[in-house]
């Protein structure tokens, strides 16, 4: 089988800058593949190669077997893309949007009134009253109304809120299902972990790690600040992937690596008041990473 995605050495240069550098990936078909990286790192470049966007210093790509450069068109056609900023006709109505695109890969999409209902969109309004967060979800119709082989998605939830959110990712299950690939750009663990089956992470333009989702959690550090009903005992808190970082009084602060079950379990046996556990920074994790590896990339 044929990987749906596959890079071999693809670099873009600006000038003295870096784009991205030396990417090898690859791409299972049917798997949803996290495109892991802070804001910078090379992600939307990536992406805009793949789609012949921007041509490469030097390198290859694949799309289901086909190079992104000599066979573009053929390879748009397989594709449902969200970009980072969609554009659209402001004077015309969703569903128009949507017939546009059907047209052009010759294909109608059997769910588009079932999808636009999930997602809370009118698709009889003009694109000029939508909301920020409504041309998204209209962009994320306009990627699925082909019925694509692989969708490409560039931080696509981030103007979405929470509820339309979590419908998003169920209707990604369900093109999984049915054998889509997906490509998914992002900058947030959560999400990633939440519907991803593999992770690259990339940083100032290099693929740093290919790894399991699991594996990406046990990367993981957070920050947890602890209250007790009396003075805390920072021998208490002596635990693997645990390191005290302030404690004063009733309060402790934890940098907490990895797994948390084992500290989550300890901390019933102690009289806690109060826990604040934020979700994980990605810049921690980055960091607590890269130091693993001795800084190297």
């Amino acid at each position: 089988m044929d990987n749906a995605i596959e890079t071999l050495g693809l670099t873009k240069l600006y000038g003295q800058a870096r784009g991205i550098q030396d990417l090898d990936l690859q791409v299972r078909q049917g798997e949803v593949f996290g495109f892991l990286g802070p804001n910078g790192s090379g992600k939307t470049t990536t992406i805009r190669l793949l789609l012949n966007l921007l041509q490469p210093t030097r390198g290859s790509a694949t799309i289901m077997g086909m190079d992104v450069v000599t066979r573009s068109v053929d390879v748009r056609r397989v594709c449902g893309v969200v970009s980072g900023e969609p554009a659209f006709f402001e004077s015309l109505s969703g569903r128009a949007h949507l017939a546009m695109t059907q047209s052009y890969h010759d294909k109608g999409g059997s769910r588009t009134d079932e999808l636009a209902t999930r997602l809370g969109l009118d698709l009889d309004r003009p694109v000029r009253s939508y909301s920020h967060g409504n041309k998204q979800k209209l962009a994320i119709l306009q990627a699925l109304a082909h019925e694509p082989q692989l969708l490409i998605l560039d931080e696509p939830t981030g103007a979405l809120d929470p509820l339309v959110q979590r419908e998003f990712y169920k209707i990604l299950a369900e093109e999984k299902a049915r054998g889509v690939t997906v490509f998914f750009s992002s900058h947030i663990l959560t999400e990633v972990e939440r519907i991803c089956d593999r992770v690259g992470i990339i940083r100032e333009g290099g693929l740093v790690a290919l790894l399991d989702v699991n594996d990406l959690h046990k990367q993981q550090v957070r920050s947890m600040a602890v209250t007790l009903n009396r003075d805390v005992d920072p021998t208490e808190f002596q635990l693997d992937g645990v390191e005290v970082v302030h404690y004063e009084g009733r309060y402790i602060e934890l940098k907490v690596s990895g797994d948390v079950g084992a500290l989550i379990q300890h901390l019933a046996t102690l009289p806690v008041e109060n826990i604040v556990f934020p979700e994980a920074s990605l810049e921690d994790t980055f960091t607590e990473f890269y130091a693993g590896r001795g800084g190297e990339e």
